[in-house]
């Protein structure tokens, strides 16, 4: 009896700790197909980061049978316009929890403005920014990889020229000028992401050590 209760008090230390040392954050940013997922694979294999992506989180919150959110999620996808960030920032937060681990890629966000704001209120508290990743790749390569990845079967419903031109066009406008704002805090870190995900990763391996 009193080994359970040691274990339970041992639990709740834990639990604790983890509650009172801050999260580890890197932002993942980049236009669609600059190679976010496949860099982001590379750091968890080799450094034991959690890979977060705002967008798998989203579209798996969209086709959990029942979700509160899935309806409203769909619109916006297929649309190529942002998710309302509190939705965003509770599936993060939520999958950061459930992760129980300290240090965290979240891909593909903060996307504009608003992201930036919501995510300061909800999680600026619990969260250390360490840097921002931003792999710099232009957009005629973007939209080749996007289209390859279509062509070759990823199942994504925006993968296809008209959504890209719309993740663009958000991409340029909205989320620009958040890693311009970062940039001014010294927080950028910007990698020439149109080489192959070798030579890139050899040039990213070098911020994580």
């Amino acid at each position: 009896y009193m080994v359970f209760i040691q274990s339970i008090l041992k639990s709740i230390q834990k639990i604790s700790q983890v509650m009172a040392s801050k999260y580890t954050v890197v932002f993942v940013l980049g236009g669609p197909g600059a190679g976010k997922g496949t860099q982001c694979s590379k750091i968890v294999d080799e450094f034991g980061y959690v890979h977060l992506s705002a967008g798998d989180l989203l579209r798996t919150e969209r086709s959990s049978p029942g979700s509160q959110y899935g309806e409203l999620i769909e619109g916006h996808i297929v649309a190529g316009t942002i998710v309302p960030v509190e939705i965003t920032c509770s599936l993060l937060e939520r999958a950061m929890q459930d992760s129980g681990k300290q240090n965290f890629l979240i891909d593909g966000f903060p996307r504009n403005q608003n992201n930036l704001e919501g995510w300061n209120k909800q999680m600026g508290e619990k969260a250390n920014l360490k840097f921002v990743l931003f792999f710099n790749c232009p957009l005629e390569v973007c939209t080749q990889r996007c289209m390859d990845r279509g062509a070759a079967g990823s199942g994504r419903s925006d993968d296809n020229m008209e959504s890209l031109k719309k993740r663009f066009d958000t991409y340029m406008n909205a989320t620009m000028p958040i890693i311009d704002h970062y940039e001014k805090l010294n927080l950028v870190k910007k990698i020439q992401a149109d080489k192959t995900s070798d030579e890139i990763f050899s040039e990213v391996k070098k911020l994580f050590q």
